[in-house]
């Protein structure tokens, strides 16, 4: 699958893959628009989680999702 990527969404999922999860908003601008396209291919999950304890404000952050076999 991973063979399948452009170099743009390798450079994002590697991105990611490196940090463990990363905040939606830190992603570049200019490569945020693959994140769909991953999303659909199955590589990478959306959710969203508090960014602090004490803010009542949730953020999405970004995972590489984990294969369930």
């Amino acid at each position: 699958m991973l063979e399948s990527l452009t170099r743009v969404e390798r450079e994002v999922y590697e991105l990611i893959l490196r940090a463990g999860e990363l905040m939606a908003k830190d992603l570049p601008l200019k490569k945020a628009g693959v994140v769909p396209s991953l999303v659909r291919k199955g590589l990478l999950e959306v959710y969203k989680k508090h960014a602090s304890p004490t803010s009542p404000k949730k953020l999405k952050y970004l995972r590489i999702k984990k294969d369930e076999t």
